[in-house]
């Protein structure tokens, strides 16, 4: 006889904390069902009832019935199914823990470059406090450089002499 389940194995408070929060009704159902599983399984005794065959061997008038019926009653045993998924889902599981290692190395990566950009924003002088040569410091890619690349205002590329509307160029490039 296979040993009997006496409760869950799910910690289900552990599993609750990494579900979604729109997956949350799923796992409830989920645990209401396997918690009806789990209390008719406890209903029931561990072993089967015992049969008085002594009693059916007085009742019953036909020689050798209750004896035959009992050879094939204690003859038979009904296999516990074989584990057979348990490698499968190990299998899958080192697929998904080399897929979450990579994750977590390119995440902490993303980390250290957004904390070094963090770090390079607190350096810089504070907005209200700059002046126009500060700022064109701080961001030579969009300051204003009258001197060297003087612009109509309001300093947009559409205001700009040289500009070429991108839409009419695609148009006029059928």
């Amino acid at each position: 006889m296979s040993k009997r389940i006496a409760q869950s194995s799910v910690n289900w408070a552990a599993l609750a904390e990494r579900v979604p929060a729109e997956q949350k009704a799923s796992l409830a159902a989920f645990k209401v069902k396997s918690d009806g599983y789990l209390r008719r399984v406890l209903a029931n005794p561990p072993e089967l009832p015992k049969i008085n065959w002594a009693l059916y061997k007085q009742t019953i008038p036909i020689p050798g019935m209750v004896d035959t019926f009992q050879k094939q009653y204690e003859a038979l045993k009904i296999p516990y199914p074989a584990d057979t998924m348990t490698a499968k889902v190990d299998a899958q599981w080192v697929d998904v823990k080399k897929a979450i290692d990579a994750f977590v190395q390119s995440s902490n990566a993303n980390i250290a470059s957004f904390e070094k950009q963090i770090q390079e924003t607190k350096a810089i002088l504070p907005y209200e406090q700059m002046t126009m040569e500060d700022f064109k410091e701080a961001h030579p890619d969009i300051a204003i450089a009258p001197l060297d690349k003087p612009t109509f205002w309001p300093h947009d590329a559409e205001e700009q002499l040289d500009y070429v509307n991108p839409e009419k160029q695609a148009h006029s490039g059928h």
